[in-house]
């Protein structure tokens, strides 16, 4: 192994609700020549998984536990236990705080979606930077631009700030994918030549819906969808397997249950013109990533720079349904104009006065070839895209196999860094790393995990062992599949291998214990189901 380089700058690139299989590098038609630049550059890992949803991912990868660790057991709502409070808790560490305690500058551009409850309409009840609504400057981050909420409009996003103040989106052709790479731009000209390393975390919320793109985006994608999503999965896996990121006796999934074939959709054009707005919106993204890789080679920078990419979990299947759970997505244009919230065919997506999702079957195309969707923890759901680049280290490009998972993230920049996990911060014990570091499986083919993986979202659970993975849909029985032979996840061998299937259930049960799992609640997922399209709302099978 070539010796490690010294104190490299980090550069953390996260996308939102974007599949597995949504960039070119990974199997996709939509174009991403700068995502797939880093791959060929470096090295691209095929089971990275994230924690099925946007708040526990970021969670984990921010401080290298187990979300409900960090208190993030859900989402920033609080269920009324510690480990589900909403927000990032005390005894834990961000990778921020870590690094800046040795000697790295810390920077932030994008979405946080780690604080709690914050309701930009009614500050005063939870104003940022509250013991219940940490901002990033009070968890470790020397600069911060971005919106502290979740989904928000690319055109007029809500409960931004900059660095420990509010501010509003400015300039007529804001667009927040655009805006969080220009703040990620400039922090790097202001910290690239200063003495000390820096990280970066760029957390864009591009693809996540709603579905706004520039026009002249969107018209290099329109027309390209209207072979059908079946088509579409299919070039994508046929691409995969080509890549060497897939083998060839996995079978494509099939089309979830109470889908339609494209043939039979009745609007045709406007499905055309969701994905492809979807694409533009993956498209931009990669765009940004560009310019941020250009920058570090403007700098004399990118040699000695770690640069990672991966989503926070598999594509989404939300389907904006006029019941209520929108209303808080409303409001009006940057001049003025009404938002018209929802899937309407006979509205246009990508414009600022629309508000829309691209909905299940898409969803199933973005995850191909695997079952099910973000909420879940079949591998649709948890299966990303990750990338590595760092000349210093990485010489060659390459395709590595074994498991990972977000609970490494951590471990891996600090041990890039040659930073230790601190045992306490600021006089209060922290929890112990979960993590393990990935460096070594940046050069080493033999690498392999040594600790099993665990789950849980919405009472959705899962546990990977080796080539061995259990899970199960809240309310259902466990599934074991061998992940060597079928992880597309169709030859379900639990009951065939039952001493396995208990053994694993009892390893999930402990973990559980220790990290704070509670009982997902009926009423919750009833609640929860009513936001999601109807064919979810029933068991797929």
């Amino acid at each position: 192994m070539k010796n490690r380089p010294d104190r490299p700058n980090i550069v953390l690139i996260l996308a939102d609700d974007m599949g597995f299989s949504d960039i070119g590098c990974y199997g996709s038609e939509i174009a991403t020549p700068h995502l797939d630049r880093m791959a060929n550059q470096g090295v691209r890992f095929t089971q990275m998984y994230n924690c099925a949803r946007c708040c526990p991912s970021r969670a984990s990868l921010l401080t290298g536990l187990y979300p409900h660790q960090a208190g993030i057991g859900h989402m920033v709502q609080s269920l009324g236990t510690p480990p589900y409070q909403g927000y990032l808790n005390q005894n834990c560490v961000t990778i921020a705080e870590a690094l800046k305690q040795g000697g790295y500058n810390t920077l932030m551009s994008g979405k946080w979606h780690v604080g709690g409850e914050y309701d930009p309409q009614r500050p005063e009840v939870l104003p940022p930077g509250a013991d219940r609504a940490p901002i990033p400057i009070f968890r470790g981050f020397d600069r911060f631009y971005g919106t502290i909420a979740g989904a928000v409009s690319y055109y007029k996003p809500k409960a931004l700030m900059k660095d420990d103040r509010a501010v509003e989106a400015e300039g007529e052709n804001y667009y927040f994918t655009d805006v969080v790479t220009d703040q990620a731009v400039e922090m790097l000209d202001a910290y690239g030549h200063r003495p000390e390393p820096f990280f970066l975390y760029l957390a864009y919320t591009a693809p996540h819906w709603p579905l706004q793109a520039f026009p002249e985006d969107i018209a290099k994608y329109e027309g390209k969808y209207r072979q059908g999503w079946d088509r579409m999965r299919t070039d994508r896996h046929e691409r995969l397997i080509e890549q060497g990121l897939l083998d060839r006796k996995w079978e494509i999934s099939p089309r979830t249950p109470g889908v339609p074939a494209f043939s039979d959709v009745r609007h045709q054009d406007w499905e055309d013109l969701r994905m492809a707005v979807y694409a533009a919106q993956i498209d931009r993204m990669d765009q940004g990533v560009g310019r941020v890789l250009d920058k570090l080679r403007e700098l004399d920078i990118e040699e000695n720079t770690l640069v990672i990419f991966l989503s926070d979990n598999g594509g989404c299947a939300e389907f904006l349904a006029e019941n209520g759970w929108t209303e808080n997505f409303g409001g009006t244009t940057p001049d003025g104009r009404p938002v018209r919230v929802g899937n309407h065919p006979d509205l246009k997506p990508g414009p600022a006065d629309t508000f829309m999702s691209y909905d299940m079957p898409w969803s199933n195309v973005s995850n191909t070839p695997f079952r099910f969707y973000k909420h879940w923890v079949h591998e649709g759901g948890i299966s990303t895209p990750f990338i590595v680049r760092w000349p210093a280290m990485i010489q060659s490009s390459r395709i590595a196999h074994p498991p990972t998972h977000f609970i490494d993230i951590m471990a891996t920049c600090l041990d890039a860094a040659g930073v230790a996990y601190p045992k306490e911060y600021q006089g209060r014990p922290v929890t112990p790393l979960e993590g393990e570091s990935l460096v070594a499986a940046f050069t080493d083919e033999t690498w392999a995990r040594q600790a099993p993986i665990f789950w849980e979202h919405e009472g959705n659970c899962a546990v990977r062992q080796g080539p061995w993975k259990l899970v199960r849909e809240n309310g259902r029985p466990w599934e074991l599949y061998d992940i060597r032979e079928d992880r597309t996840e169709l030859n379900d061998l639990a009951e065939i291998n039952r001493p396995r299937t208990e053994e694993m259930a009892a390893h999930h049960g402990e973990w559980a214990e220790r990290v704070g799992v509670m009982a997902w609640k009926e009423r919750w997922t009833e609640k929860l189901n009513e936001a999601i399209h109807p064919f979810l709302s029933k068991p797929s099978r």
